[in-house]
């Protein structure tokens, strides 16, 4: 199997205001020379400006102008960069309590979350709100910065206090991997380059721990899953009789000669063909995108799932979710809302409101459980039609849904079946 596509590793950053998020990411575009010179001018004139005496690299993240005059990181910026070995997507998300949404939707797709500490103060509660959201997201990868080493004068007790801190706590959450680099954005100590500050570490350098984690196997290559997003039928002489199923590919491996099942229809077939634009196939995985041809004529459409005979995801109407909810407007029980899954689309009622989760202590509240903005519930729902779902922890995608507002079509949430 030739994991090609395994070579974008996409990142999310969290941790408190001012723990230097920001400047991270900047100094590792710096280090790893991912910068046009053009762009380092414009914040060097910047910086001048703002009479700083060092070049301020959290300038290359905070995209708003807002963010910029404020000091602070209010929307998630995505930052995209490539080394000879990899490339990268960053999603720079906000410290802010207010912004747990942006938190949410920038660490969806994540193969690795950082968590930025300030060595000066330790692990805070938004260190806590951060690696509980990482662990609802199920994100395979933790890495822990704890960064301002300098401020420290690079005090190894310090950070080996830290780091126990952390793992006290992280044992109680599903956090399977975890990671700790002493770092110094602002110097750059350990970001791209060793440091000779402190030598007591022996650890990778977060920029080699990127380049060199293992995130072949973060999909899961067990369970098939194909939600159909098009049907192709070009009505061309040449192509005539071509009917293939476009989508991406959520699960499994798919093999030319598998036998499948289609649903909701329950019929089977075999796989023909697999296309993709480079040409044919004679496997695919996630998260390619291919067309697939079934050697029987069977009445396929956008919002079908192609699977495989002996290994079927749950279909149900009935969904325990959690939550996280994005609007002002708090969740309405038996509220209606427009609801979207992997391809398909639906409509849903919320049943019931189990409890609502205090992000900070993982404590359930069943007495106040109206959920507002920024809170993360669990909540059941009723669909309009059955949806074909896996539980999130087996299934990122097949495990995941969108919340709609039917009149104000703004997504209201995302939740992670249960």
């Amino acid at each position: 199997m030739d994991f090609q596509s395994s070579e974008l590793l996409r990142f999310t950053t969290a941790g408190s205001v001012d723990d230097g998020k920001s400047t991270l990411i900047g100094r590792m575009l710096y280090d790893s020379k991912s910068i046009y010179q053009d762009q380092m001018e414009a914040i060097e004139a910047s910086s001048l400006r703002r009479g700083e005496s060092e070049v301020n690299l959290a300038l290359l993240t905070d995209g708003l102008k807002s963010e910029r005059e404020q000091g602070i990181t209010i929307d998630v910026a995505y930052r995209y960069f490539s080394t000879p070995k990899r490339k990268f997507i960053i999603a720079d998300t906000p410290g802010h309590i207010q912004y747990t949404r942006n938190m949410v939707t920038g660490a969806s797709t994540a193969n690795v979350a950082l968590v930025l500490i300030d060595a000066r103060n330790g692990v805070v509660e938004q260190t806590k709100r951060h690696a509980i959201i990482a662990s609802l997201l199920q994100i395979p990868h933790l890495v822990v910065c704890i960064n301002k080493m300098d401020l420290v004068d690079y005090n190894e007790t310090i950070y080996e206090n830290i780091k126990e801190d952390f793992e006290k706590f992280a044992a109680k959450l599903d956090v399977k991997d975890v990671h700790f680099i002493p770092v110094s954005a602002l110097k750059g100590d350990n970001i791209v380059n060793r440091s000779e500050q402190t030598p007591w570490y022996e650890g990778p350098t977060l920029m080699y721990y990127l380049e060199n984690v293992h995130i072949a196997s973060d999909h899961n290559f067990i369970d098939s899953r194909f939600p159909v997003q098009y049907v192709i039928r070009p009505n061309t002489d040449k192509f005539h009789d071509y009917r293939g199923y476009a989508g991406r590919i959520a699960g499994g491996i798919m093999k030319k000669g598998d036998k499948v099942v289609v649903l909701p229809s329950g019929f089977s077939s075999t796989i023909k063909k697999i296309d993709t634009i480079e040409g044919e196939l004679e496997e695919a995985f996630p998260p390619q995108s291919v067309t697939v041809l079934l050697e029987d004529d069977i009445d396929v459409s956008r919002g079908d799932m192609i699977v495989r005979e002996n290994n079927q995801p749950e279909v149900g109407q009935d969904l325990e979710v959690m939550i996280c909810w994005f609007n002002e407007k708090p969740l309405q029980p038996r509220g209606k809302y427009g609801i979207m899954h992997t391809t398909q689309e639906a409509r849903c009622v919320i049943k019931e409101v189990r409890y609502r989760m205090d992000i900070n202590t993982l404590h359930r509240d069943q007495e106040d459980i109206q959920i507002k903005m920024n809170d993360i519930g669990r909540i059941v729902i009723r669909t309009t039609k059955p949806l074909f779902y896996d539980a999130y922890r087996k299934n990122r995608i097949t495990g995941s849904i969108i919340l709609i507002d039917e009149g104000t079509n703004e997504t209201v949430g995302a939740g992670m079946i249960i």
